[in-house]
């Protein structure tokens, strides 16, 4: 295989794998750091009314597909009353309904919500450009409003213009006639000032709608903010979003809309004595957990196929395993580039993984202890003469002993960390003491020493890397960090230059300066031949 073969599969690797982390960053929104939090807010709706004798029917509009905005949990607070909800165009409604109720009722809807991704379609597109029912006025109101779309008409070139004209006439500080007239008709209630602009654009067949919605932002400066009413018009191809005090012209980002149905927010049978009155709580969550709700409200499939659906003890095993690559990667490095010798490839991350159970300085501590002791046995068992796999079993033996004894000796001291030592691997612990005894015996006790020192460095270094918190979360949220070690790994796979050690080593030659060699000196004789035969 080509070395061009080679760095095009590596390359095109780390591209799928950080593409796969941007998407689930960007819009996902699954967070970088462990204890990342998220603004969420908890928007509640209070119905408060007289019931009259006998049935009672109570409709609220819900919100329903909100861009911008995710509706991650939601709560119906009824006592004795019956549930309907109903979805249709525009939005969502509930009917709460009664055989008999006495005294004061209180009903409550309370939604928590997130911020998405804003980049949605608006939800406005769905809905039928259907014209409204025209204003029907008496005089004389129906003659100023006839001469004020008139007006409008002429200083308007489309039906978003129009519709902008027309509101700002109706919001001047010093109206004319008709507006002044106009404006006795409403009255000052924002809603109902909505709903007769709308019949006035009916007037001229332009199809518009009001949307009622709360500026989250504004409530956080101002907790008395109320529900606002805001008006979607249609201009042929799509639906526009006008603000109807500032006659300003898109969608704010801030905006929650609660309903776009275009009907009463609330509906009472009989109209008796109510109130509905909104209130809007923010605080803090835990970012991690609002994107696994988020992602469960907008598709289960994205949350039942990842390791979020797995058992939270399963999901502990694989924050533990997803870490040993990491620490493979990092023996990788410190052997291939450093040259630190080690006994075995994957032992350091073993033992490693071990010292998570003890702390860094503990593990090394009964590290040292164990095997100094094994070693001991293992050089008086030599003399023996046994074979390798009862050597072996005899070994293990005396560890599992040894680390019984220390776990004893440590609960009467009042020492926890002895405790954890049984937790060690302890087939890993009898394989070190073997290989370090070989090699003893075979390249001496100053090579021993320094692989097991190497050994102990390593497992050190990718102990501190594997528990750290941020990057233990970084993995497990984004596995498709292991594709890029993956293809670095495979482009370290042809390294195969000089190790730091080694230019360490060899120091002293690249210091000193090659030595010049003279040239050979001629002959004596040879130069006296050359001298006569030239003569």
């Amino acid at each position: 295989m080509s070395k061009r073969h080679l760095y095009l599969l590596a390359f095109s690797i780390i591209a799928v794998a950080f593409v796969a982390m941007y998407y689930k960053w960007s819009v996902l929104k699954f967070p970088l750091q462990p204890d990342a939090k998220v603004q969420v807010w908890t928007v509640q709706a209070h119905v408060e009314y007289q019931p009259r004798t006998g049935a009672n029917t109570v409709t609220l509009q819900l919100p329903s597909a909100v861009p911008g905005f995710t509706v991650l949990d939601e709560r119906f607070v009824a006592r004795n009353y019956s549930k309907l909800e109903e979805t249709g165009e525009g939005g969502r409604e509930v009917q709460w309904a009664i055989r008999r109720a006495l005294g004061e009722q209180d009903l409550y809807y309370r939604a928590t919500i997130v911020r998405a991704d804003e980049t949605q379609p608006l939800p406005e597109e769905e809905l039928e450009p259907v014209i409204l029912e025209p204003a029907v006025l008496e005089e004389p109101y129906a003659t100023a409003a006839q001469t004020l779309l008139d007006q409008v008409r002429d200083r308007s070139s489309n039906t978003i213009t129009f519709a902008r004209e027309l509101l700002g006439r109706l919001s001047e500080a010093s109206p004319s006639e008709e507006v002044a007239l106009l404006r006795e008709r409403y009255g000052e209630d924002d809603v109902a000032r909505s709903n007769f602009i709308v019949q006035l654009l009916a007037n001229r067949n332009i199809p518009a709608r009001v949307v009622y919605g709360i500026r989250l932002t504004e409530l956080e400066r101002d907790p008395d903010s109320r529900m606002q009413s805001w008006l979607i018009v249609h201009n042929g191809l799509g639906w526009t979003m006008i603000d109807p005090r500032t006659a300003a012209e898109g969608k704010p980002s801030d905006l929650f809309e609660w309903s776009r149905s275009g009907k009463p927010l609330m509906v009472i049978d009989g109209s008796p004595a109510s109130a509905l009155m909104f209130s809007v709580r923010s605080n803090l969550a835990d970012a991690m957990a609002t994107a696994e709700r988020r992602l469960e409200v907008q598709d289960a499939n994205l949350v039942r196929y990842s390791l979020l659906s797995l058992p939270l003890q399963a999901q502990e095993t694989y924050r533990v395993l997803l870490m040993v690559p990491i620490g493979a990667f990092i023996m990788l490095l410190l052997r291939n580039l450093v040259g630190v010798k080690t006994y075995g490839t994957f032992m350091p991350v073993l033992i490693a993984l071990a010292f998570r159970e003890t702390a860094l300085v503990a593990g090394i501590t009964l590290f040292v202890l164990v095997v100094g002791f094994g070693l001991l046995v293992r050089f008086y068992l030599e003399r023996l003469r046994l074979l390798l796999v009862p050597r072996l079993t005899a070994i293990l033996i005396l560890v599992v002993l040894l680390m019984a004894a220390v776990s004893v000796l440590s609960n009467r001291l009042g020492l926890e960390v002895g405790l954890s030592v049984a937790l060690f691997p302890m087939v890993i612990m009898a394989m070190t003491i073997e290989r370090m005894s070989v090699a003893w015996d075979e390249r001496g006790a100053g090579t021993a020493i320094r692989e097991g020192v190497g050994t102990l460095v390593v497992a050190a270094l990718a102990y501190l890397v594997m528990s750290w918190q941020p990057l233990e979360h970084l993995v497990f949220v984004y596995p498709e960090v292991l594709l890029v070690l993956f293809a670095m790994a495979l482009l370290l796979g042809r390294y195969s230059g000089y190790r730091l050690n080694e230019l360490l080593r060899f120091r002293a030659l690249a210091r000193e300066p090659d030595p010049i060699v003279p040239p050979p000196a001629a002959d004596d004789a040879t130069s006296d031949a050359t001298s006569q035969s030239k003569a």
